[in-house]
């Protein structure tokens, strides 16, 4: 839960990258909030409002996050497009999205399977206290 909440923070950022992981998990947890709140539509019988205004919520974070996952395979985040494109254009995009990232620094920054700023999947860092 934590990765979709950290995506969330990071709404407007469209720099950067984003590693598969931090992509997937996001989607994953989007689509079984959207899946649970169309349920919920039904049976108050206000279909398909409370997901539509969860679907225009998250927006801008999903751009984002996709945008950013782009990156990581060193593309510019435009290829977004790409679904857009009747029948191919979707499969197109999620081969890209679910390619491994791109080695090393590129031109949209530090690689997150490196450990650079904030991208850990261990624990958070602590500083050690005072020796003596």
């Amino acid at each position: 839960m934590n990765a979709y909440f950290d995506v969330l923070k990071q709404y407007t950022n469209f720099s950067g990258r984003a590693r598969r992981r931090e992509f997937w998990m996001y989607t994953l947890i989007g689509t079984i909030i959207a899946i649970v709140l169309r349920v919920l539509d039904a049976i108050a019988g206000t279909d398909p409002w409370i997901a539509l205004l969860f679907s225009l919520a998250t927006l801008l974070p999903t751009l984002a996050v996709t945008a950013r996952r782009l990156h990581d395979t060193n593309r510019s985040g435009w290829f977004i497009l790409l679904s857009l494109i009747p029948c191919v254009g979707g499969i197109i995009l999620i081969v890209f999205l679910a390619t491994d990232s791109a080695p090393g620094a590129n031109q949209y920054g530090a690689n997150p399977k490196d450990g650079h700023a904030g991208y850990t999947d261990g624990p958070p860092f602590t500083p050690a206290g005072p020796q003596g």
